[in-house]
């Protein structure tokens, strides 16, 4: 049997339909998803229902886990909070370290969070481009080859989604994979190599954005 890593990026966050969001909020830049992310989420949920996946992985930004958890529910398994999986720190977004909820806070909100896991990899402020990449891939590459033989799912965001289909894949990730928002990348171990089978589809999706941002 060939191993499966389901790569997906969070579905659209509420500071994209409301910019005006980031002036008052508390974690500014740890926004939930919007109204209709929680569609996509759902899209998303339906998708994967039906797929072999054992293990659940999200970053602990709240719009990962929140379009984590609607997975989670379809497939009825519990989410590991991965520090690996995070947001790119980039001091050209934040102008200090994202203020997060904690994993408590997030489990009271989602009880399927799984309090035991321990994060693999951890994600450090400021971070450049080389160093979201390197440290997502590794995260990819640490629980599928090592810790998780089984078919698994990475919930993150769009430079880690690009980062862990690299950590797998290798440099035609970087080319080929378009992390646009609840998009899904698929790489199939075969034969002990990494391929990629899906670059970032979105035909489970009713509503595709067109141009993919990053931040």
């Amino acid at each position: 049997m060939s191993q499966i890593i389901w790569i997906a990026r969070h579905a659209n966050r509420l500071d994209f339909v409301n910019p005006d969001w980031f002036l008052t909020a508390e974690r500014r830049y740890d926004p939930p998803l919007s109204e209709d992310g929680f569609i996509q989420a759902k899209q998303l949920a339906n998708r994967l229902k039906t797929e072999k996946i054992s293990h659940i992985f999200a970053s602990p930004f709240l719009r990962t886990v929140q379009t984590a958890n609607a997975v989670a529910q379809a497939l009825d398994l519990p989410i590991k909070l991965e520090t690996g999986l995070s947001e790119w720190l980039n001091p050209a977004w934040m102008t200090e370290e994202p203020e997060r909820l904690s994993t408590s806070a997030l489990a009271e909100l989602f009880p399927r969070i799984d309090i035991s896991y321990t994060a693999r990899i951890a994600a450090k402020y400021p971070e450049t481009h080389e160093q979201v990449r390197g440290r997502s891939g590794q995260t990819a590459r640490c629980l599928a080859t090592e810790f998780y033989p089984e078919n698994i799912l990475l919930v993150a965001h769009g430079a880690s989604v690009l980062g862990a289909a690299m950590g797998l894949a290798g440099e035609v990730a970087k080319t080929e994979v378009k992390a646009s928002l609840c998009s899904l990348v698929k790489v199939v171990l075969q034969d002990s190599e990494w391929l990629l089978e899906l670059k970032g589809d979105t035909s489970h999706l009713v509503e595709v954005e067109e141009v993919v941002r990053f931040v």
